[in-house]
């Protein structure tokens, strides 16, 4: 059960708090184990002042850089700035009947940028009323799984090569064992 508590985001908004769990968070070459909470935002970590404090961090911003002991960890990595959201293009021509959810395959417009990112909807598809579910999909695979949902009384074609979603490059994926 999710905590009865929520999250007043840098722009002012509230969003409510999913979930509370014990997590283990890497931090350069370290590794921490703290509560966090799981809220619906569209970073994927914010670390709070209280994991800040807890462990002691520094946060120097005209380095661009947090620090804890002697070892800085940048805030973003050279390597990572220049990463930019690719579009995903549809494999194949798919007729997504009305009011209904279904799988097509999808592949990267420029593959070989980045491995792991976060699929999501794509603000420029020309079909109004198809969502795309949020997911993290491995890029090196022959295609990538995207799950659509059609919100119209009517069937929509998505035609083979149209842009069907966006990929925003993940770089700090962490598997656990269950």
């Amino acid at each position: 059960m999710a905590p009865n508590i929520s999250l007043k985001t840098a722009t002012g908004e509230i969003t409510e708090i999913r979930g509370k769990m014990d997590a283990s968070i890497e931090c350069g070459s370290r590794k921490f184990h703290h509560i966090i909470y799981e809220a619906d935002i569209t970073d994927s970590c914010i670390l709070g002042l209280d994991f800040l404090q807890k462990f002691n961090f520094t946060v120097d911003l005209e380095k661009n850089e947090i620090r804890t002991g002697e070892e800085e960890i940048p805030l973003l990595s050279a390597s990572v700035q220049h990463l930019k959201s690719c579009s995903v293009l549809a494999k194949k021509r798919t007729i997504i009947p009305a009011r209904s959810e279904c799988f097509t395959q999808g592949i990267p417009e420029v593959p070989g940028q980045f491995r792991y990112a976060v699929l999501d909807f794509h603000s420029h598809v020309p079909q109004k009323g198809v969502l795309v579910a949020a997911t993290l999909v491995d890029l090196e695979r022959e295609a990538i799984l995207v799950r659509v949902r059609n919100l119209n009384n009517t069937p929509k074609i998505l035609d083979k090569g149209a842009v069907i979603a966006t990929c925003k490059p993940e770089v700090d994926i962490v598997a656990r064992p269950q």
